[in-house]
């Protein structure tokens, strides 16, 4: 029998018209759905619950569920936003930055979120294994942090990612490991006791970077499950998506904040929106975004405002947004 993790995830939404029936969606606002969008639906049933009936304005509605504004096309927005295929050194590591490189474990992530910048990416599917891509890491010493990503990494098995981490263990020149994840948000019962498990075993410094753009993502559910990571010792950080009509107001972001460092979450990044092709109605503007920041700063201690970044392709990091202001 699959772990209750794998059952709980086939009952993610997968096809639009049982979730618009769930949602008790009216015939006006089902004329704003996209019923046949490129990238596929996956949301899992308890964000869905979570969902305001009959409400195209719900920020958790907006992340999951597609709008006819996909299909508006502008200048400036592609199908790779961060160019992470110039970056590609095998099939499934890109290396970007001084001393990182990111492992792109799997296509497979517990739901698809419409502003994903990944979500036109040729992942490599028939390669089970990590082979080429430990090997390059061997080859390069310089690089002392491994970023895993995908997708989401914790749509592996325990047993292969137990697997990637005893390779990741055996290479001296790594030094620290950071899993880079959503799955906790809609599933929370992925943090079982063999999950777990395989993370204590691990002889590196472990971060655990979660995905969450509003407070209502994180119920108490999520937080006890995140809360036995940190019992493990390992750090637990959190990045957002500054997104239009999800999470652009001063109460959303100052409340997933103060959210995040009751539960000993540190806020670490809100990304300005990847202009990926079918995202533009998510755009927040630069003087919004910095307003934002500013009052933020008037509410919340420093290391409870997350840098305000973006990332520009080429550089040698990621671009902070700063007030340029005398």
């Amino acid at each position: 029998m699959p772990p209750l993790w794998r059952q709980i995830q086939q009952e993610n939404f997968t096809k639009i018209g049982p979730l618009l029936d769930f949602l008790d969606l009216s015939k006006e606002n089902r004329e704003r759905i996209l019923l046949k969008s490129k990238f596929v639906l996956n949301l899992p049933l308890r964000l869905a619950k979570k969902i305001v009936k009959n409400d195209l304005n719900d920020p958790i509605l907006r992340q999951f569920i597609p709008l006819i504004d996909e299909d508006i096309s502008l200048s400036g927005f592609t199908l790779d936003p961060v160019q992470d295929c110039a970056f590609q050194k095998t099939e499934k590591l890109l290396h970007k930055y001084h001393a990182r490189a990111l492992i792109l474990t799997t296509s497979a992530c517990a739901m698809h979120c419409r502003y994903c910048f990944r979500q036109n990416f040729p992942y490599e599917k028939k390669i089970k294994n990590f082979e080429a891509e430990t090997a390059y890491l061997k080859k390069d010493p310089t690089i002392t942090e491994v970023i895993l990503s995908g997708g989401d990494p914790l749509s592996l098995s325990d047993e292969q990612l137990a697997d990637l981490l005893r390779t990741l263990d055996a290479i001296p020149s790594i030094q620290r490991i950071r899993f880079h994840t959503r799955f906790p948000i809609g599933i929370p019962e992925r943090i079982d006791p063999s999950f777990l498990h395989l993370l204590a075993s691990s002889s590196k410094q472990m971060f655990f970077c979660i995905h969450a753009n509003h407070p209502r993502e994180l119920d108490e559910e999520v937080l006890e499950a995140l809360k036995k990571i940190q019992r493990l010792g390992i750090s637990l950080l959190n990045q957002s998506v500054l997104l239009r009509g999800v999470n652009d107001s001063e109460e959303a972001l100052i409340g997933l904040s103060q959210t995040l460092l009751n539960a000993g979450i540190i806020p670490y990044y809100l990304h300005t929106l990847d202009p990926v092709e079918g995202s533009s109605h998510f755009v927040v503007s630069e003087t919004r975004s910095l307003a934002l920041v500013r009052a933020m700063q008037t509410h919340l201690s420093g290391f409870g405002v997350p840098r305000l970044a973006k990332e520009e392709p080429g550089q040698l990091s990621k671009t902070f947004v700063m007030n340029t202001d005398a």
